[in-house]
């Protein structure tokens, strides 16, 4: 049985809207396609009427300073993110993930776009995006629009982005003094697809003070989520061990980890949480001095 009936390659945004918007249903965007086609070809997604090529669209493929901060395309692939020098000086933690992301083939192929478009709760590029607090733009026939990231997700696997919605790209804020971030994850040694656990942590230092936290952290419930207790106790702590770990412990008071067959148990996460944690602080502490 065929996964699809017609194949669209529109050349810019406003052509992709039109053609979601008048083909039959069901129509989805297609990018890199990575998770998309073995979903279609494994069955855990219906066969579809019509897929919208968007890796054609050169708004998408954008990677630039915009207007005083960073705009990464949604259609923009892993490696390009993890090779871009603005990637590395602006948000190291989003170049480290997707340099992790699978194997060459796939990071060639997928895109930061479709990592966050797949809503999965601990898919490694969007929570580099998470702790890096990244905006999105999202573009609908009537209008474009710009939201946090966190707004886009309902559940696992579960977008918030409407049937004639597209991703655009994501803005960052550029590095401050001060400032900097890292990302750190436990991946099984046969290479499933996500992490046991992964985090990612940014921070703004004033000498030997945190002025400011960020951490994500996943999986970690049913949507990518901000350990935001954890950062408000660390906002105005210096990075001792007495400040790690009560951190540890609010960490471990907020998120919510689970047993997952094919990864971990939630007693494992629980301990590796603690450890990534302090991997992912200290690295942005010491990072923060360069800056």
């Amino acid at each position: 049985m065929s996964l699809w009936k017609e194949y669209l390659q529109p050349q810019t945004v406003q052509a992709a809207l039109e053609a979601l918007a008048s083909a039959p249903s069901p129509a989805i965007p297609i990018a890199g396609g990575t998770d998309l086609m073995l979903d279609l070809q494994q069955g855990r997604r219906s066969p579809v009427h019509t897929l919208v090529d968007l890796t054609g669209i050169a708004e998408l493929r954008a990677l630039e300073i915009r207007a005083g901060r960073l705009f990464i395309g949604a259609g923009v692939p892993h490696n390009q993110i993890a090779e871009s020098p603005l990637v590395r000086q602006h948000a190291p933690a989003l170049q480290e993930a997707c340099g992790l992301i699978g194997g060459p083939q796939v990071r060639n192929s997928a895109t930061l776009g479709g990592n966050v478009a797949h809503a999965l709760p601990a898919a490694d590029g969007m929570m580099g995006l998470l702790a890096l607090d990244a905006h999105a733009e999202v573009a609908s026939p009537q209008s474009r629009r710009l939201l946090p990231l966190s707004e886009l997700f309902l559940g696992p696997g579960k977008s918030a982005l409407g049937r004639e919605e597209i991703l655009v790209g994501f803005y960052l804020s550029l590095r401050g003094k001060g400032q900097a971030s890292a990302f750190t994850r436990v991946m099984r040694a046969q290479g499933i697809a996500l992490p046991i656990l992964n985090l990612a942590a940014w921070l703004e230092r004033d000498g030997e003070t945190i002025l400011a936290a960020r951490v994500a952290i996943g999986p970690a419930g049913p949507v990518p989520f901000r350990a935001r207790q954890t950062e408000a106790y660390l906002a105005g702590k210096p990075l001792s061990a007495e400040t790690l770990a009560k951190a540890q412990e609010t960490l471990l008071g907020e998120a919510k980890f689970r047993s997952s067959p094919a990864r971990a148990t939630a007693e494992y996460r629980r301990e590796l949480a603690v450890v990534l944690l302090q991997q992912g602080l200290q690295t942005a502490w010491q990072r923060a001095l360069e800056s």
